[in-house]
C-alpha cells in the first residue's frame, strides 16, 4: 500500500518503531504506535511526539504580502508583531471555508503559512488564484520542511535540553528561529492537542536527526504519538478539523470561530460580503456538543435528531479517553441549548444524547 503514498522525512522511523500505518489523504502516516489510549494519557500526563511534516508550508514575500494575505483570510492580520502567530481561516466568496491555517509573521514583506495537508496543493492553487495586482510571491515549500510536535505538560522541560533558546519566553502561538539538536528550527509555542507544546520545522533532511533526539531525550517521559490520539486529543479541546466543524460548506461563524472574522478593523476580503451579511442577519447553524446518554457512539455524520425530527448531524464523535464519556460536536440550528434532549440516530435507532458546553477538555493553566 505505502508503494503509492507520499512520505514525510520520518516515514522510516515509523516502521522502526513498529507504528500502525494508514493512508492518510495520500499520506503513509502512523495512526497509533503502543495504542490510542496510552498516547492520548501520554499527552495530557506527560509528553507525546508527532510527526507532522505533511502539512503544508507556504511563503509569502513581497511589498504587499501583508495586505495580500489580509485579502485571502477572515482575521485582520495587520496589527501583528515579528514573531506573532495569527489563526485564520481561508475564504471562499460564499463565505465557507477553503481551509484553515496559521500565519507566521517575520517582517511586513515575509510571513510562513503553514496549512492543512491533504489541502496543500488546493490552497496553493486559491492563493495563486488570487494573487491579482499584489505585488507577493507565493512559494510552496512543503517538500523542503519536516515538523514535528512534542506536546504535553513535559514539552518544556524535555525540549530545553535540546536547544540554547529560551523556550519560557516564547508566548503561546508566538515563535523564534533557534536550534534544536544542533539542527536550525522554526519553534513554535502551538499545538492542536488542548496542552503546551511546541511545533519544530526543521529541513526535511534533519528531520530524523531531531525526531530521535527529542524521543531520547525524554525518555519514558515522552511516546511517539499517531494521527488517532491526535484526532482525539484535538476534539476534546474543541479544535476544528476542516472537512468536519468547517468546510465550504460551514461558515467560520457557525463553526465558533467569530473571533476570527474581523469585518471593522480591515478593509475588503474575500467572502467578507457573504459574512457581513450572514452576521447581521444572524447565523442559522452552530457547533455544539453533545453527551450521549444512551449507549453508543456518536460517529460523523450520523444524524442528530429533537423530537424525532432530523435537526443537524454529528460533525465529529469519539470516546474521550480524558472524561470516559462517549461525546460529539454537532451542527444544528442555533435554538438548541445547552442541556437540552436531543438524540443521535445510531445503527436505525434514535440513542438519547444531551447538549453540553464546549470544549469537553481545558487544560489547568
Amino acid at each position: 500500500m505505502s508503494e503509492n503514498l507520499k512520505k514525510t522525512p520520518l516515514n522510516q522511523q515509523h516502521y522502526d518503531l513498529g507504528a500502525k500505518m494508514v493512508d492518510f489523504g495520500g499520506w503513509d502516516m502512523p495512526v497509533q504506535y503502543s495504542g490510542i489510549l496510552e498516547e492520548h494519557k501520554a499527552v495530557r500526563t506527560k509528553c507525546g511526539l508527532f510527526d507532522v511534516s505533511h502539512m503544508g508550508e507556504i511563503w509569502v514575500t513581497g511589498k504587499d504580502a501583508t495586505s495580500y494575505i489580509n485579502y485571502l483570510v477572515s482575521s485582520d492580520i495587520s496589527p501583528m508583531r515579528a514573531g506573532q502567530i495569527k489563526y485564520g481561516v481561508l475564504m471562499m466568496p460564499t463565505g465557507k471555508a477553503v481551509d484553515d491555517l496559521l500565519v507566521y509573521k517575520y517582517t511586513d514583506d515575509r510571513y510562513l503559512i503553514v496549512v492543512n495537508a491533504s489541502n496543500t496543493d488546493k490552497d496553493f492553487a486559491w492563493m495563486k488564484d488570487n494573487l491579482g495586482n499584489f505585488d507577493v510571491l507565493v512559494d510552496n515549500q512543503s517538500a523542503a520542511y519536516g515538523e514535528i510536535a512534542i506536546q504535553g505538560p513535559l514539552a518544556e522541560e524535555i525540549l530545553r535540553g535540546l536547544t540554547d533558546s529560551n523556550l519560557a519566553e516564547i508566548e503561546y502561538y508566538n515563535f523564534i528561529d533557534g536550534q534544536v539538536a544542533g539542527v536550525e528550527a522554526i519553534i513554535s509555542r502551538t499545538g492542536y492537542t488542548g496542552e503546551d507544546g511546541f511545533e519544530v520545522y526543521v529541513s526535511a533532511s534533519d528531520a530524523a536527526k531531531v525526531w530521535d533526539a527529542i524521543l531520547a531525550q525524554g525518555g519514558d517521559k515522552i511516546l511517539p504519538c499517531g494521527l488517532g490520539c491526535r484526532d482525539t486529543l484535538r476534539f476534546e479541546a474543541k479544535m476544528p478539523l476542516y472537512g468536519h466543524e468547517l468546510s465550504d460548506q460551514i461558515s467560520p461563524l457557525e463553526t465558533g470561530l467569530g473571533r476570527f472574522v474581523e469585518l471593522d478593523s480591515k478593509g475588503d476580503f474575500i467572502g467578507k460580503e457573504a459574512l457581513a451579511k450572514e452576521k447581521a442577519e444572524g447565523r442559522k447553524r452552530k457547533v455544539v456538543g453533545v453527551e450521549m446518554v444512551g449507549r453508543g457512539i456518536a460517529r460523523d455524520h450520523y444524524i442528530v435528531k429533537k423530537d424525532g425530527q432530523e435537526i443537524g448531524y454529528i460533525t465529529s464523535g469519539s470516546y474521550s479517553p480524558t472524561l470516559d464519556k462517549n461525546l460529539g460536536l454537532a451542527i444544528v440550528p442555533v435554538a438548541i441549548n445547552i442541556d437540552d434532549t436531543v438524540s443521535v440516530e445510531i445503527r436505525g435507532k434514535d440513542v438519547e444524547a444531551k447538549v453540553v458546553k464546549t470544549p469537553f477538555y481545558k487544560r489547568q493553566k
